[in-house]
């Protein structure tokens, strides 16, 4: 279970970056962006909480941060149309493929 409390912890520290270029992009709605981005926190850093009950606080920590920037990198290109460039999905692959040792390690 506590894999998965890291996974959905993973999830929604994308969130708050989200919420931030949001709140940004759209003035009008900036404050529930903002919003977003605060219970995103909060929500992200009680499940990795929870996840680090069975699973080391390394691990865990660089599980978090590591589902998070992937993440919001994919977000950013697919929805903002930040640069895909060669160097920047290398070195996502790098983080995916740190995680995955990460894991296999534990």
């Amino acid at each position: 279970m506590s894999w998965i409390y890291l996974f959905l912890a993973g999830l929604f520290e994308m969130g708050w970056p989200l919420g931030f270029k949001l709140a940004d992009m759209m003035p009008k709605y900036h404050y529930p962006f903002l919003a977003v981005a605060v219970v995103s926190m909060g929500i992200s850093g009680y499940l990795l909480f929870l996840a680090q009950k069975e699973i080391p606080i390394g691990t865990a920590y660089a599980v978090w941060t590591g589902i998070g920037a992937v993440g919001t990198l994919t977000i950013g290109i697919i929805f903002f149309h930040d640069s895909a460039s060669i160097w920047r999905l290398c070195s996502a692959l790098l983080i995916i493929l740190g995680i995955v040792g990460l894991k296999l390690a534990h």
